[in-house]
């Protein structure tokens, strides 16, 4: 059984509030498991089943008549979720990465819809079905402190918090403020090193001593941004392909990204300003 989740709207400054409870924002693959009639079902948020990907999970002791979300993830040596072993393993059925299945909320408890009864209600429902083994945990959450688990956030390298509205229904497809992620983004300059052909996405470059090397494709930028781009590109062509426009590095913008990738690209990278 399929539940749409519910999504996060993105803020950019934590803040401290006690009707909200904060929780860390895990980076990994989103997951809605089911168990209906004794069988095990999982989704991704867009509705596909995943089920024989992970059959881990199919054996997990959990009662008939829930749904479940959560984040499944893969930990790296520090302990760390790292998101290219979890899409190594969610791509290869060869992957031996071990996962884990994180639950932050229940929907259905006893064949019955719980979506509507508040957070911390849901919360109380989820500390009954779930223990910690394995395959399966709980996410841990506690009120307010969005400021100061930020900032430890930040300290270990993780991907950022969630603060969610204590009292809150679960909105099903619906993206909405009592739900909210704070990103823990990096900041670099790069350089605009080329532009794709068929639809938009720039190419960038990173400064490497007296080098520029490739770092990504940047597919975020602002319409009057865009525009800057287009109207002074042509300045800097120096070559090109069926695929790309290839330009001399005079364009140098700010960018935020998520991580650097194991191979040193800038993961979602998106435009902040133009800095030359």
């Amino acid at each position: 059984m399929f539940v749409s989740p519910m999504l996060l709207q993105k803020i950019d400054i934590p803040f401290d509030d006690e009707d909200f409870i904060t929780e860390l924002k895990l980076d990994g693959i989103r997951l809605i498991l089911s168990k209906f009639d004794n069988k095990i079902k999982l989704y991704t948020r867009h509705n596909n089943e995943v089920t024989s990907k992970f059959p881990e999970l199919l054996t997990l002791d959990l009662p008939n008549g829930i749904v479940l979300d959560g984040e499944i993830v893969v930990s790296d040596e520090q302990g760390k979720p790292d998101f290219e072993a979890m899409m190594e393993r969610f791509m290869s059925s060869k992957s031996t990465r071990k996962i884990q299945y994180c639950v932050f909320d229940v929907l259905y408890h006893e064949g019955k819809k719980v979506a509507h009864m508040p957070l911390v209600e849901r919360k109380v429902l989820l500390d009954d079905l779930i223990e910690q083994r394995e395959f399966i945990t709980k996410v841990q959450w506690m009120y307010g402190n969005g400021e100061a688990y930020f900032n430890l956030v930040k300290e270990h390298g993780l991907e950022g918090i969630v603060l969610k509205r204590a009292d809150s229904p679960y909105q099903v497809n619906k993206r909405s403020k009592d739900w909210l992620k704070v990103i823990n983004y990096q900041y670099v300059d790069a350089y605009i090193i080329g532009a794709r052909k068929d639809e938009f996405g720039l190419l960038l470059g990173l400064e490497e001593g007296k080098k520029i090397r490739p770092a990504g494709i940047m597919e975020f930028m602002n319409p009057v941004a865009k525009k800057v781009f287009y109207n002074t590109h042509k300045n800097f062509i120096k070559d090109e392909d069926k695929k790309f426009i290839f330009l001399d590095p005079k364009m140098k913008c700010r960018i935020k990204f998520r991580n650097y990738t194991k191979d040193g690209k800038l993961r979602i990278p998106s435009f902040v300003e133009y800095i030359s």
